[in-house]
């Protein structure tokens, strides 16, 4: 059983001077109890569900390359970059790069974006849902033929590269790990099981009926279910118990999720009940394993 940590806020007391310290010390941290993996949202403003628009929002890649350079086994990404945010071959680039400089522990995350607010105030296009999808999977493509090291051109209705090239290559073999980000039963399902090596979907009652979802997809597509990792996210408003993180991975797992995310304000409190429930969980086999 794999456990992960999002770190959605960046309010740590002492104002914008401390961030960088108080951050450091939370992806450090983590690495050091043996969390699998760190995460951090792709978002220019803070999201209503975690605090006011006003409050500090770091850009998440020169995030991840910061916690980089501080941690050594932990792995990383964006849960998720909006499809909108970055030109393909630029994301591409940018998680190849990351993937380089931490030594192959990159991932893409990665949805059809969803936040028309921030989009607007800092001039982003934000197009109509069914052209967003239609981005995604572009993108998609586009990723897998840069980490294949085609750089034959490509041609789709919203991109056109002329030569994909992507040097140095990700460290990462095959390349680093796809995770699409959401739950929608006809679209993004269905990219999870044609392009993604790994889905991300909220803990709630809804979950296993999504996961079974994914699996008519895979059987539709003749992929093995098996292959792509399934992560959850699951959110606190407070300080969780050891035995409530233990709970919480238990239940996950018999669900059939391989990895839990938890997500509460800095990150900071979380790391050392998480430290613990690991020691608790790691020989869990999650159901389907």
């Amino acid at each position: 059983m794999r456990i992960g940590l999002q770190v959605p806020s960046y309010t740590f007391p002492g104002g914008p001077e401390r961030i960088g310290p108080e951050f450091g010390g939370v992806a450090r941290d983590a690495d050091q109890a043996g969390l699998h993996s760190l995460w951090v949202m792709d978002h220019f403003f803070q999201i209503g569900m975690v605090g006011a628009a006003e409050e500090p929002m770091l850009e998440g890649y020169s995030a991840l390359a910061y916690a980089a350079a501080l941690t050594e086994n932990i792995t990383l990404g964006t849960l998720v970059t909006g499809v909108t945010y970055r030109h393909p071959g630029i994301l591409v680039k940018t998680v190849t790069t990351l993937d380089v400089l931490s030594g192959g522990r990159a991932w893409l995350g990665i949805g059809a974006a969803w936040h028309e607010e921030e989009s607007r105030g800092l001039g982003v296009a934000f197009p109509p849902r069914p052209e967003r999808y239609e981005r995604l999977e572009e993108t998609l493509r586009i990723a897998h033929r840069m980490w294949k090291g085609d750089e034959s051109p490509f041609e789709g209705r919203h991109y056109r590269l002329e030569r994909p090239l992507n040097s140095p290559p990700a460290l990462r073999r095959p390349h680093p790990p796809i995770l699409v980000g959401g739950a929608g039963e006809k679209k993004t399902l269905r990219l999870v099981a044609e392009y993604a090596d790994a889905c991300n979907v909220f803990d709630g009652d809804e979950l296993p009926h999504k996961l079974d979802v994914l699996r008519e997809h895979c059987e539709r597509q003749g992929r093995d279910y098996a292959e792509i990792e399934k992560t959850a996210l699951t959110q606190f408003r407070d300080v969780p118990s050891v035995d409530a993180a233990v709970d919480t991975i238990g239940r996950l797992a018999e669900a059939g999720v391989d990895h839990v995310m938890f997500s509460r304000g800095t990150g900071r409190d979380l790391v050392g009940p998480l430290a613990e429930a690991r020691a608790q969980t790691e020989k869990i086999v999650p159901a389907g394993r």
